[in-house]
This record gives structure tokens, C-alpha cells and sequence, in this order.
């Protein structure tokens, strides 16, 4: 497909990553030239220099033949100019806008009818979100659901002492007193889609398939203590802060807020009375220790300095926070930091690009295409979610008459309120949700699955 990109920021960088991995025509858009140049060096795409919402400029991008068009600029006003410009100029045009302004928050909707927006993504929207899902259940590193919620793929670390250490996979059922599936693991910064005879080590990182309903009692196996948030400090009021402030309040969680700029605070305050916003620098442990960080549940760092996240996130595992999660803006050095207790990873740009590239595949496959997908295990691996159709091939036939292709998982399949964990018995039904873990090339729908 031909796709322009309007704003070659973080968001703007990834999504050109993975977009032209994929076979796509890509042109991007952006005012500043070096970030163009430095982008076309390393990507076999064109570039306009200009303003995104300027006629001349998109139709140099030729948005008159393009599929799609992304605008990730900086200015949620431009964003949406730019995408109502170039859909008057292409009626055709498929438009996503990223839109991160809590003012727009409660006409997300109507902006999407009004500017004829085929999708709005908001990342510090998804970020709180999925922050908020992760205070639920402590113990998880992370958490990705699927099937309407009903199925999750979880995240969490083989300590010394885990009851995990040194045990195989055939054994996980003993362990766990309930049905999970462990679908890919990462160990020395390499995943791995682990068999049977996998034996888990002291630092693994596990992904593990469970239901939904059985997410507390794989914790309570493993001897976490599902402990209840009930106070938590934010370090950095910017919007992730504003948005997950919002949902920790209405769930009647204490939180404290601690920002640099007074003038930030000042308007935090204002919109969320609720809220203990402090004035103070959180690079000084005593404003922490002030504050009172060593008796808090969780302590989330979300400033805009991933160094000074980092940082913060590591005192507060020192003093041994029961819960910590780490904001970060770019995804380099993640196995580095994996090895770190930086407690939680968060990035709000891997979240919006999944969203993009799912929109993305689904353009392109308009039948069997994803519904869901995460990248998980640091970027290897990804989970996938399809909706089994007319057109799957191999229905009704047992699994173990089918070939797949190599570095797939099939995890779980969906079908009504009944969830299978497949084995060679097990068979495609036209409405089943099925998910797959691929660690090896790009899976567009459900077909792509199997070899031959």
C-alpha cells in the first residue's frame, strides 16, 4: 500500500521501522530536514519537507494515489487538518490521527466523524490504561489481553527463589494448580517459543497464556501476595499523568504527585483536587524520602527524561516499593534494562504503533485479518489475534494433520465462553478466536500460519 506519514517523530520513526519492513510505499512529511535525512538514510523511503496540512506539500506526498495517511506532528491541531485537508483532496483516503490533548479526550468520537477519521490514537491514553491493568495484579511484569478480555498473555521474571527455578515446562500444571501456557521466553536478550522439555532458569522472562479468571491463582501458586494498591506516586505530571490520575481516583487510590514546574502543578491541582500534587524535583531523594516514596505500594515513573525515570524507578526498588513501573519514550537498550529492577516497562509509542499496524494489516487483508496484536519479549515476538472465517483453511481438521510454519505457537483458541488449550485434537471453528505467537517474519491473517 502507499502510505504517507506526517511527522518524523518517535511514533512517526517506529511506525516507518515496521511499515516499510513490510512491503509499503512509504513518504513522510516533516519541517524538520535533518530528521527527514537521517530517517532516508537508513529507510528505502521518500520524504517532502513542508507543513502536513499544506495542499502543495501532500500533494507532492501524492496523497491523491495514497492508501492512508498518518499524522503523528506534534500538534494535535495540525493532526487533524492535515487529515481533513487530504481527505478533501482524496475521499478515498483511509486517515489516522494521533490526538493527545485531554481537552479532545470526551470528542474523540465526534472528532473521528467530523474530520472523517478512520482512527485516533492516543498514547498516554493507552499508557494509563495499561499502567492501570498492571496495579490490578502486582505481580505481572506486563499484561496483553485478547479475546475480549477473556484470555491474557502475561509477563512475569524466574526469581531465586521461584517455585519456577530449574523446573520444565511439562511440569508447569503441578506447579501452577491451573492451565497456562508458557509461549515464548527470553533469556541472555533472545526469545525462544520453548517445547516441553524447556527448563525454566533464575532470570527468564516468561510469557505465559492464561484466562482471564486464572490470572490470581497463577499468582498465588507462585507465592505472590495479590496485595492491593492502595497508594501510589507518580513522579512526572505530564498527560500519562494527568490520564492514569483520573482512573486511580475513581478506583479510590491515594495519589501523590511530584512535578518540577510549578505552573504544571498549579493546573494539576486544579483538575484533579482529588489528587496530593507536590512541587519538588524527584532527581533529589529527599524530596522523595520527604514524601514519603519508601512507604507507597507503587510508584510509577512517567517524567520525560527516560534516563531520570530509570533512575527514580531503581531507588524505588532499593527501598523495596512493592510495585514499580518505568515510563519510557524510546525502546533502546531493552534487554539492557530487563536485566535491571526498573520494576514494569511501559512505552507509550510501542502502544499507539501497535494500534497503527493493526489498522495497517487489516487495510491490507480485509478478510482474516488480525483484530489484536502486541509486540512482546523486547520487539522479538509477536501475539496476534484472529477471527477464524469461511476462508481459514484446514476447518474442522484436527491440528495434528496440519502443518504449520516455523516459530509459530498456536496459544489459545476462543470459542463462545469456552477456552481451549490446544492440542493435536483440537480444530478450527468458523467464529473462533485464535491466538499465535510468531517469532519469525511478518503474519498478515490467519492463513499465513501454515507451511504450504
Amino acid at each position: 500500500m502507499k502510505i504517507i506519514i506526517a511527522g518524523d517523530g518517535k511514533v512517526g520513526s517506529m511506525l516507518t521501522s515496521q511499515l516499510s519492513g513490510e512491503g509499503h510505499d512509504l513518504t513522510l512529511i516533516d519541517n524538520n530536514p535533518e530528521a527527514l535525512e537521517s530517517t532516508i538514510e537508513r529507510y528505502d523511503v521518500m520524504s517532502v519537507e513542508g507543513n502536513c496540512a499544506s495542499m502543495e506539500v501532500l500533494r507532492n506526498a501524492g496523497v491523491e494515489e495514497a492508501d492512508l495517511l498518518i499524522t503523528a506532528t506534534g500538534e494535535d491541531e495540525l493532526n487533524l487538518l492535515c487529515c481533513m485537508t487530504a481527505h478533501g483532496m482524496n475521499p478515498k483516503l483511509h486517515t489516522i490521527a494521533r490526538i493527545r490533548k485531554p481537552d479532545y479526550a470526551e470528542s474523540t468520537y465526534a472528532l473521528q466523524k467530523l474530520f472523517a477519521l478512520s482512527l485516533t490514537v492516543n498514547p498516554e491514553r493507552q499508557t494509563a490504561r495499561e499502567i492501570d491493568r498492571l496495579l490490578r495484579y502486582p505481580g505481572f511484569l506486563r499484561r496483553e489481553k485478547f479475546a475480549n478480555g477473556m484470555v491474557e498473555i502475561v509477563e512475569l521474571k524466574v526469581a531465586a527463589d521461584s517455585p519456577l527455578k530449574d523446573q520444565a515446562l511439562y511440569d508447569l500444571s503441578n506447579i501452577t494448580h491451573c492451565q497456562v501456557l508458557v509461549c515464548a521466553a527470553v533469556r541472555d536478550g533472545k526469545v525462544v517459543i520453548p517445547s516441553g522439555d524447556f527448563v525454566m532458569r533464575e532470570g527468564d522472562r516468561l510469557f505465559v497464556t492464561a484466562s482471564a479468571k486464572n490470572l490470581t491463582i497463577l499468582l498465588q501458586s507462585l507465592g505472590y501476595v495479590k496485595q492491593k494498591i492502595r497508594s501510589v506516586m507518580i513522579l512526572g505530571g505530564g498527560r500519562n499523568c494527568y490520564y492514569l490520575s483520573q482512573l486511580l481516583i475513581k478506583e479510590g487510590i491515594d495519589v501523590k504527585i511530584i512535578e518540577s514546574d510549578l505552573e504544571r502543578c498549579e493546573h494539576l491541582a486544579e483538575v484533579l483536587p482529588s489528587a496530593v500534587v507536590v512541587h519538588g524535583d524527584v532527581s533529589h531523594s529527599a524530596v522523595l524520602e520527604r514524601e514519603n516514596i519508601q512507604n507507597m505500594d507503587a510508584v510509577i515513573s512517567m517524567t520525560g527524561i527516560d534516563e531520570l525515570n530509570v533512575i527514580t524507578s531503581l531507588y524505588a526498588d532499593s527501598l523495596h516499593v512493592p510495585k514499580v513501573i518505568t515510563k519510557l519514550g524510546r525502546a533502546d537498550n531493552l534487554d539492557l534494562l530487563s536485566k535491571m529492577p526498573v520494576g514494569s516497562i511501559v512505552s507509550p509509542k510501542e502502544l499507539c504503533c501497535n494500534s497503527i499496524v493493526t489498522y495497517v494489516r487489516a487495510m491490507k487483508n480485509q478478510v482474516g485479518a488480525a483484530v489484536t496484536m502486541h509486540s512482546i519479549a523486547d520487539g522479538q515476538a509477536e501475539a496476534i489475534e484472529f477471527i477464524v472465517d469461511s476462508s481459514t483453511r484446514h476447518l474442522g481438521q484436527q491440528l495434528r494433520e496440519i502443518h504449520f510454519k516455523k516459530n509459530i505457537l498456536l496459544t489459545s483458541i476462543t470459542r463462545g465462553r469456552n477456552i481451549i488449550f490446544p492440542n493435536g485434537d483440537s480444530s478450527f471453528e468458523i467464529g473462533d478466536r485464535v491466538v499465535i505467537v510468531s517469532n519469525g517474519g511478518t503474519i498478515q491473517q490467519l492463513n499465513d500460519i501454515f507451511a504450504g
